[in-house]
């Protein structure tokens, strides 16, 4: 049986919906370059892979499949995304891309592993937006898209703990929930 691994650093800690993972979220994940670079079609600021970021301690769950396609194509469902959007190890990413995933797995009994590849978009381009950037667009939201975009912030695992988020924190005052605690 193959063990597949689910790395998750923003709304899939706290609102999973389908995806068929087992419902503890472990705290010590791989390292990557996460940062709020992401302006959602909602307009939400979201957590997207950001190669300009600092790495930080990701989540990850184990997931109820052990196909590796099932598992790809269940977390693109969620994520309502491409299957280009879907990472996966091995076969998907260069090791080059990911040194650090084989030692992180084989210490956990890991198999193979997903995660959601989103780039950093901002103002419908392809592009990572300055901390300044993010702040004033922040400050800029009304009504119910600041408040969507203040709860996702917030909720947050605690220990996505970025650059971005501590100026956030700083302006607004969106200290994170904790909303999501591990069972």
């Amino acid at each position: 049986m193959t063990t597949i691994a689910c790395i998750g650093w923003g709304s899939l800690i706290w609102d999973p919906r389908q995806l068929p993972i087992q419902r503890h979220w472990f705290e010590d994940g791989p390292l990557l370059p996460i940062e709020f670079v992401r302006q959602a079609r909602d307009g939400r600021v979201t957590l997207a892979i950001s190669q300009a970021a600092r790495p930080v301690r990701t989540l990850w769950a184990i997931m109820d499949l052990d196909d590796l396609g099932e598992a790809r194509a269940a977390l693109r469902d969620r994520e309502g995304c491409t299957d280009e959007r879907i990472g996966f190890w091995p076969g998907g990413a260069a090791p080059e891309e990911h040194p650090h995933f084989a030692p992180w797995a084989a210490a956990r009994d890991i198999d193979a592993v997903v995660w959601t590849g989103l780039k950093p978009v901002f103002g419908g381009v392809d592009r990572t937006p300055s901390e300044d950037e993010v702040v004033d667009y922040l400050r800029g939201l009304r009504g119910t898209v600041r408040e969507l975009a203040e709860r996702y912030i917030r909720r947050a695992p605690r220990q996505t703990d970025t650059a971005y988020r501590r100026r956030i924190e700083a302006e607004f005052g969106w200290t994170p929930l904790d909303s999501w605690p591990p069972v």
